[in-house]
């Protein structure tokens, strides 16, 4: 491995936004190292990369919400690839009544959310501090703006990503790092969301952003050192009406729209998320 080589650390990047953010990387030419669970493609994600625009990838294939997978993460790449940017997306969410939610439901949530996003930056501080400049990415949401009941813990886990990143953007502003926070609207994933997004109606589908766009934008506007980013206009625009209406009139609105996603989403036992514990290691090819 040539030292000189730098990296940038992707997170959920198998599939949606993660995806893309490894594609408009991989386009400017950015070494990946590219982390999801196992079992999603990333293999041949990896080796397209590689092959197509000519750059280094690895990957790995492991379970966030474990926290030994953490440590042992950042144990295979330290003193290997010098990352020198990471972009933290993997999370999950979704609508149902926190009563009857499964608790793995609810703790894989809190972990992969709160916890995977926390521990992997405090544990990547150390190198990205060895750069001349560095870059931290956290995804959160526009949920993380307001309380949504039905969905009640992930615009929590949202809210503490972005408090997260505009404290520890102000603890590291005399450092290299750069921290930033995006907040995208609904996006386009696969067919169970596509579903809950129709359910939700005109304004959801209005305040839509192309998965490609979102990461485009994001990573030009974090470069460029903006610390909150908000892709699209409508976006914005609902951004800045969130912040003048009353709590309660916003739980209202959120409640019925959520409930009309609820309307559709099956509850039953195939809804327990079960996530592997097992961890795979592998190499895609790197370029000749």
């Amino acid at each position: 491995m040539q030292p000189y080589l730098k990296y940038t650390l992707i997170t959920g990047a198998s599939m949606g936004l993660g995806r893309e953010f490894a594609i408009i990387c991989a386009q400017r030419g950015l070494n990946l190292i590219l982390v999801s669970l196992p079992g999603e493609g990333l293999d041949v994600l990896a080796k397209y990369l590689t092959c197509r625009y000519k750059i280094q990838t690895v990957y790995y294939e492991l379970d966030l919400t474990q926290k030994e997978a953490l440590f042992e993460l950042h144990r295979m790449i330290r003193h290997r690839y010098p990352v020198n940017m990471m972009i933290n997306n993997a999370g999950f969410g979704g609508s149902r009544p926190f009563e009857t939610s499964p608790m793995d439901y609810l703790d894989n949530m809190i972990q992969l959310n709160i916890r995977a996003v926390s521990i992997l930056i405090r544990l990547m501080i150390p190198e990205l501090k060895h750069h001349e400049r560095a870059w931290i990415l956290n995804i959160s949401s526009m949920a993380a703006f307001t309380p949504m009941p039905y969905k009640t813990v992930y615009p929590a886990s949202k809210a503490f990503v972005y408090f997260l990143s505009r404290g520890l953007s102000e603890e590291l502003k005399d450092s290299p790092i750069s921290v930033s926070v995006v907040h995208p609207g609904p996006i386009m994933t696969n067919e169970e969301v596509r579903n809950r997004i129709r359910m939700h109606g005109t304004l959801a589908k209005i305040c839509l952003v192309p998965p490609e766009k979102i990461a485009k934008m994001s990573l030009c506007e974090m470069l460029a050192g903006k610390k909150v980013i908000i892709p699209g206009i409508l976006n914005k625009i609902n951004w800045f009406v969130i912040k003048w209406l009353p709590v309660s009139v916003l739980l209202a609105l959120s409640t019925r729209m959520v409930r009309s996603e609820l309307s559709v989403i099956k509850r039953d036992s195939k809804d327990r998320i079960t996530l592997p514990v097992s961890t795979t290691i592998r190499h895609s090819a790197t370029a000749g």
